[in-house]
């Protein structure tokens, strides 16, 4: 494959497409914070993750914050938009949709073991196909099948007075403005809103706030800040009760989560 990094964001060349003679093709792309991939979609499968830096993926309704060194996948014919939240290193694998080694239809978070990046990396140095390409992509097709998911998907809904809510809180994650502030803001009733977030979310104005909270997270610990000041922006009392809801939801302390993968 030999990969030739992108640092744009726009189309790129259809000899990057996967094949029935090459189903698993590489990307890299460059791109500095604040870059949009505008929305798309395509008749293969994606995986995205970034060597460094942190990516805001919008895909069926959900938005997902995906930290370095964890990759997202993307089902064919998903339409999805990426953004880069910070300075990132794009790795793209393409994977035709006969070949797709994980059998949902929707997107998720996985971990990328330090496999899956050496296989990654050696298909990016490759500079045809071949039987070495050949038995590189088996095996990080292997590799993706039993990858770990990860719970860091934030459901958006489609009522407009509910986006608007949902949009704001995304913007201030630390907001203490409760439903009845949100309800006067919007121009619909604590009540209607309540009964939206249950029929559309399935879940109440609390638990996706939390859950909110917590996908909001990934990119603030990934950039270095302390976990004290992380807790103090998405609105929680203490570090100790940030880190003991964080616990909670991904099994591993924040420090733990983010340590850097040998």
């Amino acid at each position: 494959m030999c990969t030739q990094v992108i640092t744009h964001t726009g189309p790129i060349s259809s000899q990057l497409f996967p094949t029935e003679q090459r189903p698993v093709r590489i990307v890299a792309r460059d791109l500095q914070a604040d870059e949009l991939l505008l929305a798309h979609q395509h008749p293969w499968a994606q995986v995205t993750y970034a060597l460094d830096g942190v990516l805001q993926v919008f895909a069926n309704q959900q938005t997902w914050f995906v930290p370095p060194m964890r990759a997202i996948w993307i089902p064919a014919d998903i339409e999805h938009e990426v953004r880069t939240l910070e300075k990132s290193q794009l790795r793209v694998i393409y994977v035709a949709k006969q070949q797709a080694p994980i059998n949902r239809n929707d997107c998720v978070v996985l971990e990328v073991s330090a496999l899956m990046r050496e296989l990654v990396r050696a298909l990016s140095a490759i500079p045809a196909a071949g039987p070495r390409e050949d038995h590189l992509v088996a095996s990080l097709l292997d590799e993706l099948a039993i990858a770990v998911s990860l719970p860091m998907s934030v459901q958006m809904p489609r009522e407009k007075r509910l986006k608007t809510l949902c949009m704001a809180l995304l913007a201030e994650p630390a907001s203490a403005l409760t439903l009845r502030d949100y309800a006067q803001q919007v121009g619909a009733s604590e009540r209607t809103l309540a009964r939206l977030f249950e029929q559309e979310l399935g879940m109440s104005f609390g638990s996706w706030r939390q859950q909110m909270r917590l996908a909001r997270a990934a990119p603030l610990i990934a950039s270095g800040q302390p976990l004290s000041a992380v807790a103090a922006e998405l609105g929680y009392a203490s570090q100790s009760a940030f880190s003991a809801m964080f616990k909670k939801t991904f099994g591993k302390s924040p420090s733990a989560f983010f340590k850097p993968q040998i």
